[in-house]
């Protein structure tokens, strides 16, 4: 090979970059010892920017399509390199080309508990998890201010980075939302939109674009998990239990009516039947709820002795026994038995 064409060899007409990875964010041009021919060829493919850098300072930027490298096509650089009436001669500059394709999900999560306060449990360690999806608005912005002058820049190179500054804002966004550790279940729709407008300006600042971001799992320690199961276990007994004593009550009044010592106090036995129930009922839905607001059951305190019941008039007994009659609980036999009871109760039989 003779000298002429040895230099030819180190003259580009054509700048373009075949990316055959899955995760190449920047790669730039290898120029050592070559230089770019006037008037040669700039190819940038679909989702790629070209950036030109004149000696660390950023030049021109050249969208999709192929492209002439000519003074007119290359303002910036011609301005830097101080060509005042264009060029002829071939020239340096180093050449990046910028994946601007989206990045779809991408990984995060806590790499160690982080501390929440919730004023059902107080301090908490929860970890949580995601993804999110990234893409590149703003090739120079990226340039400046992550890739630098590394060669190839990928997504790995990254990643760590936008983990911490996720889980940060992350943290910041829990302990401003107040959401309460048992409802963070049901809120992840919720805590994602809030995290995700956090981020956008960070992720802005540089040159990148947060186009998805979701909360996948946010984990609680086994003590509050244990808790939640307890307080929905209860929940769903209160209901049962009330309708359960109501039905035994219901079952009982036909033997009621045939003790003669039962008969007399049956309309309260039955008042007192229903309220047991709803009682009963009332107070497991409060411990319900009382494990939800203070996170574990009060201590062993006595509970508070129940109220006497007052005697009942003979109106209110006979009113009790017309509305078991009306709800054919009772027959009419047992309903003239017992009025008969009531009326002589009250001095008013013979």
């Amino acid at each position: 090979m003779g000298l002429m064409d040895w230099g030819k060899a180190q003259f580009l007409d054509i700048l373009e970059w075949l990316d055959d990875s899955n995760d190449t964010l920047a790669w730039r041009f290898p120029m050592r010892g070559q230089e770019i021919q006037n008037g040669g060829k700039l190819v940038v493919r679909e989702s790629q920017e070209a950036v030109f850098v004149n000696e660390g300072q950023l030049a021109d930027v050249f969208k999709p399509g192929t492209h002439n490298l000519t003074t007119q096509n290359l303002p910036i650089l011609a301005t830097l390199k101080g060509w005042k009436y264009g060029f002829e001669s071939p020239f340096k500059s180093d050449v990046y080309f910028i994946s601007t394709k989206l990045y779809n999900d991408l990984k995060w999560g806590t790499s160690n508990p982080i501390m929440m306060r919730d004023a059902d449990f107080g301090m908490l360690r929860i970890r949580a998890f995601g993804i999110y999806s990234i893409k590149v608005v703003d090739s120079g912005t990226f340039l400046k201010q992550l890739v630098g002058t590394n060669g190839v820049y990928t997504v790995p190179d990254i990643s760590e980075q936008l983990r911490k500054t996720i889980m940060s804002r992350f943290t910041d966004t829990l302990g401003e939302s107040k959401i309460p550790a048992l409802d963070l279940a049901a809120k992840y729709d919720e805590i994602s939109d809030l995290v995700k407008q956090k981020l956008q300006e960070e992720f802005k600042s540089m040159g990148l674009e947060l186009s998805k971001f979701f909360v996948e799992n946010i984990s609680l320690p086994e003590e509050v998990e244990a808790m939640m199961d307890k307080r929905t276990s209860v929940g769903m007994m209160a209901p049962v239990m009330g309708a359960y004593t109501q039905m035994q009550v219901a079952d009982a009044i036909p033997l009621a009516a045939q003790n003669p010592g039962g008969v007399a106090g049956m309309g309260m036995g039955v008042g007192l039947g229903f309220g047991m129930g709803n009682m009963m009922g009332q107070q497991m839905a409060g411990a319900s709820q009382q494990m939800g607001q203070q996170g574990f059951p009060a201590g062993n305190a006595p509970a508070p002795a129940a109220a006497a019941t007052p005697a009942k008039t003979l109106k209110e007994e006979l009113t009790d026994l017309k509305e078991l009659f009306d709800g054919q609980l009772i027959t009419q036999a047992e309903f003239d038995a017992q009025r008969a009871a009531i009326m002589k109760k009250h001095g008013m039989g013979n």
